[in-house]
C-alpha cells in the first residue's frame, strides 16, 4: 500500500481547506447580500467605484455573456471541482496546490448556485454583487478562480525555474 508523504499530506489538507473555506465565504456572502439587496439595487461602497450590486447571472463569469450556456458552466465546474480532487494527491508543489484549490473553490461555490437557485437544477443562475468601476459584476467566487490563476500560473513558473537551477547545477 503506497503511503502518503507528509508534504502530500499537508498539501491534500491545505486544498481540502481552501475549497471549502471559498465555498463557504462565496455562499454566506451571497446569502448576506440576497437578505440585505433586492435584485438590480445598487449600494455605493466608495462612490461610484465600488458598489454592491445584487444581479442574477445565467451565463459566464463577471456577468460576461453565455446566458444559453448555463448546462455548461455547471458542467465545467463540476468537472473542474472533481478533476482537482483526484488531482490533488499528486499535487507537490503547495503553490499550484492553492491556485488549483482556489479555483476548485470558487467553482464548487458558483456550482452550488447551478443546482441550487431559479430557475432550476442544473439552469440556477449566479448570484453576483461586487462591482468596481465599469467592469462586470462578479462574487467571491469569481475573484477566487481569478486570483487562484495567477497563482497558479505563477507558482509554475517558480518551479520550473527552480526545476532549470536544479538541472545546471
Amino acid at each position: 500500500m503506497d503511503r502518503v508523504s507528509p508534504t502530500k499530506r499537508r498539501n491534500l489538507g491545505l486544498m481540502a481547506t481552501i475549497v471549502v473555506a471559498v465555498a463557504v465565504l462565496d455562499q454566506v456572502t451571497k446569502a448576506v447580500m440576497l437578505a440585505w439587496l433586492d435584485e438590480g439595487e445598487v449600494v455605493a461602497v466608495i462612490g461610484d467605484w465600488f458598489r454592491f450590486f445584487l444581479v442574477f447571472n445565467p451565463g459566464a463569469a463577471f456577468s460576461m455573456g453565455g446566458e444559453g450556456a448555463t448546462w455548461l458552466f455547471t458542467t465545467i465546474q463540476l468537472a473542474f471541482v472533481v478533476g482537482v480532487a483526484i488531482a490533488a494527491p499528486r499535487i507537490k508543489d503547495p503553490g499550484q496546490a492553492v491556485g488549483l484549490a482556489m479555483i476548485a473553490g470558487g467553482a464548487l461555490g458558483n456550482f452550488i448556485d447551478r443546482i441550487a437557485r431559479e430557475p432550476g437544477f442544473w439552469f440556477g443562475h449566479v448570484v453576483d454583487f461586487i462591482s468596481v468601476g465599469s467592469f462586470a459584476v462578479f462574487n467571491i467566487a469569481d475573484a477566487s478562480i481569478t486570483i487562484g490563476v495567477v497563482v497558479f500560473i505563477v507558482a509554475m513558473f517558480l518551479e520550473e525555474r527552480s526545476q532549470a537551477r536544479a538541472q545546471g547545477e
